[in-house]
């Protein structure tokens, strides 16, 4: 049975954040789930696909965040309890379909979990998402705790069909992937179908339809606001004149501050939990008590500016200060020394600093960038493109393991923006330079956002090579399917769809598909597609080695070795193919027989053949 399916109210177990938010819709009854997979959210995801294998939830991972949300809102619509789930970039994709179903409401509740990565771990930005409340005008909600975002879970349903409105759990990157005690309630019977009635007046969004729900709309944001500022998810601690507003983990940084600075009689909290519409009354009652307030919250002054407007609003003098040279900064996480420091300097408070530990006596760590596993096809596509092409070309690069390639020596990524912006861009690239322009895309990238200017490539006549990189997982994430995967071997009834029947029902006419890892056709297949006038597409088509071990009829491949006395370690192995399960020792080449996954690829390199299949014997 899946872990979070256990049925036993108040036991006490060890939740990542993600298992919480998951666990928080079940107990609040939700029966269906789609998301597109996506740090730091993916893990909710995950927990819905184990689960609806063994019930009758329904889950799906969509093509992208936009199909996922217009699917939970369509069974939203039938009075379902939905949710969908994905980081904050994908909230952009979702954003075009969220800003309109505003207007038209909903039936049942429906729970759109939007994770920001602050600092950037796995993501291109780190915007902020709560700036998505002012665009379309509905509720969000942002737990500063594992243990309070299962039980906030709940909370957003239950608000969500008071209002008859999505809401939008916001998560950070230490909420979703933090670890704790989380104490069990109680699953309900889920409501799996629905009625849809129909009302062409309310759920057609034509101009005249619009105007009227608009009116709603803001009618509604009052009814929030009236919620907001009397919600038990904004509370006030302490009655010191030193103020401070928090939101989110920014609040635990806060609490544990105070307590080190033994003065909780000198401050008050105020810690914001239904963050929008904020709650204007609560925020000047909170500020009416103080001499000057600091506003505590990562990214953007989001709450700084609301805290502002609110003095202004009601006439309020007092000092407000949050993001500013010497305080808080818009970059990057927070962390306790930090915000330690930040309030020390604030409220004029002496500082002693945590002395460093010392580590003169220590090696220096070798640096460990970002790298392509041992095995990955990918690595193979780039060795033989730059084979080719070298330099020359234009390489946009998209979203994916795959943007690994840019460090040396493989070098390929010029350009990256956005998931499907490597093929978007690539034809203005070409135009306006005349180069050649080689553009990656993933295999479930290229479902979520390449088709589209895939298309629009083929219209326009522009010329360059696409490079599908299709190694038949969505890897970066956690290995989620996608539409171009085969999932029969779990018993899952879904349609898997060619990727090439798909280039070439756009209208590509020049479509070749190859092994990467045998690198003379793959360099026979690079030459073709590179001398096509037009859009050519070359299918890179690999399993990735990782999702490899969990299928069906699995072989470990017998590891490599290089035979020493044969090597004269010209080293071509390390320069062009820079496996990570090669390693120098004595300035001389071996390979890691736990990394080696046995593709073979680096054979072809070495000009001696001094790379064999290892025997056991090799091992001494």
């Amino acid at each position: 049975m899946q872990h979070l399916l256990l049925d036993q109210p108040n036991k006490k177990i060890l939740m990542l954040g993600n298992e919480a938010i998951a666990r928080g819709a079940l107990e609040a009854g939700v029966a269906f789930v789609t998301a597109y997979p996506g740090t730091p959210s993916s893990e909710i995801a995950l927990q819905f696909f184990q689960i609806a294998q063994e019930s009758d939830l329904y889950f799906e991972y969509s093509a992208n965040e936009k199909v996922a949300l217009e699917m939970a809102a369509g069974a939203a619509m039938c009075g379902l309890r939905t949710m969908c789930t994905m980081k904050h970039v994908g909230m952009n994709v979702a954003s075009d379909a969220l800003l309109t179903l505003a207007y038209t409401g909903i039936i049942g509740g429906m729970v759109v979990v939007c994770a920001d990565d602050p600092f950037m771990f796995s993501s291109q930005n780190e915007q902020d998402s709560r700036y998505y409340g002012k665009l379309s005008g509905l509720s969000i909600l942002e737990p500063s705790s594992v243990a309070e975002a299962k039980e906030m879970v709940k909370y957003a349903f239950e608000l969500s069909e008071e209002l008859k409105e999505p809401v939008i759990l916001r998560t950070t990157t230490r909420i979703n992937h933090s670890s704790s005690v989380v104490s069990l309630g109680f699953l309900p019977e889920r409501k799996t179908k629905g009625a849809f009635v129909k009302d062409p007046s309310s759920y057609v969004c034509i101009p005249s339809v619009s105007r009227n729900l608009h009116r709603k709309l803001l009618a509604n944001y009052d009814k929030a606001l009236n919620i907001s500022n009397r919600s038990p998810w904004n509370t006030t601690e302490g009655n010191g004149k030193w103020g401070i507003i928090c939101n989110g983990v920014s609040y635990g940084y806060v609490s544990d501050a105070i307590t080190e600075f033994g003065l909780p009689g000198s401050f008050r909290v105020l810690r914001i939990g239904f963050s929008h519409p904020a709650p204007d009354e609560a925020i000047r009652g909170f500020i009416d008590g103080c001499e000057k307030v600091l506003v505590a919250e990562e990214g953007e002054p989001y709450l700084e500016e609301a805290v502002r407007n609110c003095a202004q609003k009601f006439g309020r003098q007092v000092e407000i200060q949050g993001k500013g040279t010497g305080l808080f900064s818009r970059l990057f996480e927070f962390d306790p020394a930090l915000v330690k420091q930040v309030i020390a300097k604030y409220f004029d408070l002496s500082l002693v600093p945590a002395l460093p530990i010392k580590t003169d006596d220590l090696p220096e760590a070798p640096p460990r960038p970002p790298n392509l596993c041992a095995g990955c096809p990918h690595r193979a596509t780039f060795v033989a493109v730059r084979e080719i092409f070298g330099d020359d070309a234009i390489y946009p690069t998209d979203i994916g393991c795959y943007t690994l390639g840019v460090l040396p020596p493989l070098k390929m990524g010029d350009f990256l923006i956005a998931m499907g912006a490597g093929v978007g861009s690539a034809g203005g690239f070409a135009r306006a330079t005349g180069r050649k322009v080689v553009a990656f895309i993933g295999d479930s990238t290229f479902f979520h956002s390449g088709l589209s200017p895939l298309a629009s490539a083929v219209y326009n006549n522009h010329d360059f090579t696409l490079v599908i990189l299709d190694n038949g997982t969505t890897a970066m994430t956690g290995h989620q399917p996608h539409p171009g995967v085969d999932v029969g071997y779990l018993g899952l009834p879904h349609t898997r769809l060619s990727i090439e029947q798909a280039v070439k029902g756009l209208g590509v006419s020049k479509v070749v598909t190859v092994n990467p890892l045998k690198h003379r056709k793959m360099i026979e297949a690079v030459r073709e597609v590179a001398d096509f006038k037009g859009v050519s597409v070359l299918i890179a088509q690999a399993p990735c080695p990782l999702q490899e071990r969990v299928l069906p009829n699995y072989r470990k491949k017998q590891p490599y070795h290089v035979v020493q006395d044969k090597c004269k370690n010209h080293r071509d192995c390390v320069t062009k193919v820079a496996c990570p399960s090669f390693y120098l020792r004595d300035e001389r080449v071996f390979i890691d027989p736990n990394r080696c996954e046995g593709c073979a690829f680096c054979v072809q390199f070495c000009p001696e053949n001094a790379i064999r299949p290892f025997k056991q014997e090799a091992r001494a």
